[in-house]
């Protein structure tokens, strides 16, 4: 188990890029969040489930879709710290990030099949963004990972 400076263990997890059919990716507004975050869908891999069902888990309960098919897994996991001030503060205090398992997906449905209102919501809002809008949406201390998840996936982003 990989650990943090902090001493705390990274919260194993899965993140989502989805594509619609103009490679532009899904990103929603966290509701708990005093900032402005955007966020790809991401979260915890339950015990004894796999990183791919916790992926179409996610985001069936994020965003109501059930219309997506792979694309593409991450070779490697990736991580992200939490900032200093949030350590202690979210997860209960037991994590100090997240390592994470990439999935790409592209979106079969159309918008009428997103749904953000589920019966336990994370986001406000919700929007396709181009690659190059994404870097300003994101909360500054998930950057780093979110340009490896592009980089990662770049192949995919150039192919429609």
């Amino acid at each position: 188990m990989t650990l943090h400076k902090s001493g705390l263990p990274y919260r194993a997890g899965v993140g989502i890029m989805l594509l619609d059919a103009d490679n532009r990716i899904f990103v929603g507004q966290r509701l708990d969040s005093k900032l402005e975050a955007w966020q790809m869908p991401q979260g915890g891999i339950d015990p004894g489930e796999e990183p791919l069902d916790t992926a179409f888990r996610e985001l069936a309960e994020e965003t109501g879709i059930t219309k997506a098919a792979l694309l593409a897994e991450a070779r490697e996991w990736l991580t992200y710290d939490l900032p200093d001030d949030l350590i202690g503060t979210i997860w209960k205090g037991r994590y100090a990030g997240q390592r994470q398992k990439w999935f790409a997906m592209r979106f079969t449905g159309t918008d009428a099949d997103v749904n953000i209102a589920t019966d336990h919501p994370e986001f406000r809002a919700w929007r396709w963004s181009t690659v190059d809008e994404l870097a300003q949406l994101i909360v500054p201390f998930k950057r780093d990972l979110y340009e490896a998840v592009l980089a990662e996936f770049a192949p995919l982003l150039s192919v429609k």
